[in-house]
């Protein structure tokens, strides 16, 4: 996982992603000089080479360049493969110690944040083929694992399995080894683990009240049919 290809190979493979993820895109001139998803990796891919080169002054001036252009802030020490695709991009957030590997998407509003003031490894590791959709919130060195989908909103605070899909607050595993993973994540239609829990405590509920009413009417039904005593 990282930038172990060429700065111009990895660049490529960054507008490829573009047109791969987005139909909006149309020509390349429009990508290069529109897109501020591309923009914020790019200058983050210079200032990581500054600050693996121990420019640290340097490469966190231009990451923040970057973020007061585009409104996405990702640390300079951040590791980030190839064909990296933010859609929208405002608002992302990619903490020092993420790393993240190759075909990796973004939408806008997602944190790969830590959880507190430790030090050392403290942001997610997401691997390939990974999709975090609008406003997720990934805290805390846990894996994502590959090919895994992030649905909007979600707050993930514990491994994410391969090739599965994790929905609610905190995130659950409702999709593994599924139907969908090679589909692209409807953003509308998530299962949601939440309301499902919801369902079936109101239906057990009703079964034992349905319960209780039964054992009410066989009482009174005894006491009916219980001989008085002169």
């Amino acid at each position: 996982m990282g930038q172990g290809a060429g700065l111009l190979t990895i660049m490529r493979s960054d507008i490829r992603a573009v047109f791969d993820n987005d139909p909006a895109a149309r020509s390349l001139p429009e990508v290069i000089f529109t897109y501020s998803g591309l923009h914020a990796i790019w200058l983050h891919r210079i200032a990581h080479i500054l600050h693996r080169n121990k420019y640290f002054f340097l490469a966190r001036a231009l990451s923040q360049l970057a973020r007061f252009a585009t409104g996405i802030e990702i640390h300079p020490g951040a590791v980030i493969g190839k064909g990296f695709f933010i859609d929208h991009g405002m608002g992302v957030v990619i903490g020092e110690t993420c790393e993240i590997g190759d075909y990796v998407t973004l939408y806008q509003g997602v944190t790969l944040g830590g959880t507190g003031k430790e030090r050392g490894k403290r942001h997610p590791t997401i691997h390939h083929h990974v999709l975090i959709s609008a406003g997720a919130k990934i805290l805390g060195a846990i894996t994502v694992g590959a090919n895994a989908k992030i649905g909007a909103g979600s707050v993930v605070l514990k491994d994410v399995p391969e090739n599965s899909t994790v929905v609610g607050i905190p995130g659950k595993v409702v999709i593994k080894d599924g139907k969908s993973v090679k589909q692209p994540l409807d953003h509308t239609h998530l299962p949601d683990p939440v309301t499902q829990a919801f369902r079936k405590t109101e239906r057990e509920l009703w079964l034992l009240w349905v319960s209780m009413h039964k054992i009410h009417h066989q009482l009174n039904e005894s006491k009916k049919e219980k001989p008085k005593v002169n």
